[in-house]
Parts: structure tokens; C-alpha cells; sequence
């Protein structure tokens, strides 16, 4: 494998050296990297503008009486046959390099999201082969995902990666911004099949940056997979050992699970209960997105907050944030109340990942982490999944405003447990 690229920030045009700050020039710098971003930054508005119109198209397709079936089918399809694909083919793609993987991953997604807008024009398409052909597009993405990190901790010197990752995940927040509220006036105006067409676009760019790129080439020992299956069986039984630390994957995992059908209601609340264009729904998940931002950035000053209170309060906040959809207030107010769940929301993978760091032992940090992200990656896939009976059966007022009222529950629960915990030290 290449020596990663040292630049040099001199080589970047003086007017951009004055706008960004000291610790990202030396990234920018790289005239490689700069490529690649702009590359992930095309592919993660196309992903921001398929959040809105994965399930506004499955509305348009499927019968009235089970639309909220497949809504559900279609959002778990986008997402849960990546989790299959990253613990099945993990004895296949785990030695397979990092390039290689980001470039499979964007060829499977363009290709089969290009079908969508095809059958669609062509008449073909139905919602049985609608959620095929998502679930297809989705089996190679966590490992693609794992490839592009991979690549650029390649590219780039230790110094460096933080920063870097620092600028990617950027990025992807914006489009959580951008991507819905563009999707939101493209679906209403033009048709959301033709939006996964331009998604399927953004991926065929990537592809053709990555290809033109001189990337670094892995070597065949270089192990590149989106869990770590060896380390997180041994995390498991470190966590069975440690009752707190089990406690918060407990509260994480069903916390992302409640979160779950929230995707799968929100766009039928839109159209069944509102009865409002898609205008709307990107509305909603444009205003989430900056509040997620703006409370990602807030993380810093949470710090100074004890971890584990602030944490469950994010739970049962989350949760309240919800609420007033099943109560039938008028529309500004869950707009409101929704941009604000973002900012509630945005801090608590940083706030839950310190916490586990803050009490982990140093020894066993690294298989710890294995075990929680082998075991989040099936919460919200799978509560998604369950979204769409929950919305048949219940409605998607009812659905939401439940999914807040379970999320309290749970926060409730958490609350009590902790406080339990805290007296206990003082009865001994």
C-alpha cells in the first residue's frame, strides 16, 4: 500500500487558506481528498433527496388501504438489506480492497436505483418490485461505507483523520438539510420516481470521481468490514460483566428502534391526515436536519453536563417532541415541535458514544464499540420494518404520537433505573 499523501496547505489559493480554519487547511490541501469530497458531498445530497422520495413514491404505488405496509416495506428495504449484506458476506468482502468496495457499492446503487425511474416510465413498476429493487441497491451500501472510511484513513496521515472524518460527516448533516427540502418541491412538481433517478445519478458521479482519481491501493491483507464480528463477540461478554455499560446499549437500541417508524408514519401523516403535497414532508425533514446540526454543534457545551442524566433526558425529550402529533395540533406547531426534536436528537450518538467511552475500561474501549455497533445496526432497520403494520393498524397520528409516548416510557424507565443505581452506593 502507497504511503499516504503529505500536502502542503501552501498549494491552496490564499482567499480559501483566510476561510477555513487552521485544522482543516492541511485536508484541503489534498487535491485528492478535495476530489473525493466532492464526490461524497454530490452522492449525500442525492441520499438526502431519497429520504423523502423513497416513501413518497411508495404512497403513489401502493392501494390506499395498505399504503403504510409498504411505505414500511419500502424504507426498510432501503436500509435493512444492508445489514444482511454486512454480516453475510463478511468471509467474502472482508479482505477485498477499500476502492474496490466503495466502487461496487456505487455501481449496485446506480444501476438498480437507475431501474426505479425506468419501469416507472415505462409502466412497470409496482410495489412489489419497487421494494425489490431497493433492497438490491442497498445490500453492498454498509460495506461501501466501511470502504470509503477505510480509504481515507489510506490517504490520509494519522494527524489528519479527524479532520477529514470531521468534514465527510459534515457533509452528509448538510444534505439532511438540503436533500429533503429540494426532493420536497421536485416530488410535487415533477415525480418522485424521477428524484431516485437523479440519486442513482449522484452515485454514477461518485463513481466516475473514484475511477479518476488516483486512489491509494490496499493491500490484500488490509481487513476493511463494517463490523468487526470477532471483536464484537468479545465485547458482548465484556458488557455482560458490566451492568451500566449493557444498560446504555439496552437504552440506545430501543431508542433507535421507537425512532424507527417515525420514517415510515411522517410521509403518510402527510398525505393521509394532512392531505398536503411532498412540499411538506421535505419541510419537515429539512428543518430536522438543521436542528440536528445545530444540536451536534451544541454537543460541546453538553460536555460540561453530567453524561448519563443527559443522555436519558434526551430519551424522554425526544419522545415529548412527539407527542403533539397524536393530540391533532395544527401543522406549524408539529413543524416546530419536529425541528426541535432534531436538535434533541442530533446529540445523542456523540453523548451515548462519550458516555461509553467515559466507562469503559481502556483495554476493552475497542471491542465494546464493536459490540455496540454490531448490535445497533438492526435497531431503526428493524424499527422501521415494524413502522408499516404499526401504521396500517393504528394510523399515522396515532403511530407517532405512540412512538413519542413509548420513547418517554423508555426514558422513564432509564430514569428510574439510574437513580436506583445512584442510592444504592449510599444504603451499604
Amino acid at each position: 500500500m502507497s504511503a499516504p499523501e503529505v500536502a502542503d496547505p501552501a498549494d491552496m489559493p490564499r482567499v480559501v487558506q483566510r476561510l477555513v480554519p487552521t485544522a482543516y487547511r492541511p485536508v484541503l490541501a489534498n487535491r485528492v481528498f478535495r476530489r473525493l469530497i466532492l464526490g461524497f458531498a454530490v452522492s449525500y445530497l442525492g441520499d438526502g433527496m431519497s429520504f423523502v422520495a423513497v416513501a413518497w413514491l411508495a404512497i403513489e404505488l401502493a392501494p390506499h388501504a395498505s399504503a403504510g405496509l409498504w411505505v414500511g416495506g419500502a424504507v426498510a428495504a432501503y436500509t435493512l438489506p444492508g445489514v444482511v449484506g454486512a454480516l453475510a458476506f463478511g468471509r467474502r468482502l472482508r479482505r477485498v480492497p477499500a476502492r474496490q468496495l466503495l466502487l461496487a457499492d456505487n455501481v449496485l446503487r446506480g444501476v438498480v436505483l437507475g431501474a426505479v425511474p425506468l419501469a416507472w416510465l415505462a409502466g412497470l413498476l409496482t410495489p412489489t418490485l419497487y421494494v425489490v429493487l431497493l433492497a438490491v441497491s442497498s445490500l453492498l451500501h454498509a460495506w461501501g461505507s466501511a470502504g470509503k472510511y477505510t480509504l481515507l484513513a489510506e490517504l490520509l496521515p494519522d494527524e489528519q483523520r479527524l479532520a477529514a472524518n470531521t468534514l465527510v460527516s459534515t457533509l452528509n448533516f448538510a444534505a439532511t438539510i438540503a436533500g429533503p427540502a429540494i426532493a420536497g418541491v421536485l416530488v410535487t412538481y415533477t415525480g418522485s420516481a424521477l428524484v431516485l433517478g437523479l440519486d442513482a445519478l449522484t452515485y454514477v458521479f461518485l463513481t466516475v470521481v473514484v475511477v479518476r482519481t488516483g486512489l491509494p491501493e490496499s493491500g490484500a491483507a488490509s481487513a476493511v468490514s463494517p463490523v468487526d464480528q470477532k471483536a464484537a463477540r468479545g465485547g458482548f461478554a465484556l458488557l455482560r460483566s458490566r451492568p451500566e455499560l449493557l444498560g446504555l446499549l439496552t437504552l440506545t437500541w430501543f431508542f433507535n428502534l421507537l425512532y424507527g417508524p417515525v420514517e415510515v408514519a411522517l410521509p403518510l401523516h402527510v398525505t393521509a391526515d394532512l392531505h398536503a403535497p411532498g412540499a411538506l414532508l421535505g419541510l419537515y425533514w429539512m428543518l430536522f436536519g438543521f436542528g440536528a446540526v445545530l444540536g451536534g454543534l451544541a454537543v460541546g457545551a453538553l460536555r460540561r453536563l453530567p453524561l448519563w442524566p443527559v443522555t436519558v433526558a434526551i430519551v424522554m425529550a425526544w419522545g415529548l417532541s412527539l407527542l403533539p402529533f397524536g393530540f391533532g395540533v395544527p401543522t406549524g406547531v408539529t413543524v416546530v415541535c419536529f425541528m426541535l426534536g432534531g436538535a434533541i436528537y442530533g446529540p445523542f450518538v456523540p453523548l451515548s458514544v462519550t458516555l461509553m467511552q467515559a466507562k469503559s475500561p481502556p483495554q476493552h474501549l475497542a471491542a465494546m464499540l464493536a459490540a455496540r455497533s454490531a448490535a445497533l445496526l438492526t435497531a431503526s432497520p428493524l424499527g422501521t420494518a415494524l413502522g408499516g403494520p404499526l401504521t396500517a393498524a393504528l394510523g399515522p397520528r396515532a403511530t407517532l404520537g405512540g412512538s413519542g409516548l413509548a420513547t418517554v416510557a423508555l426514558g422513564s424507565v432509564a430514569c428510574v433505573l439510574l437513580a436506583a443505581r445512584r442510592r444504592k452506593p449510599s444504603t451499604r
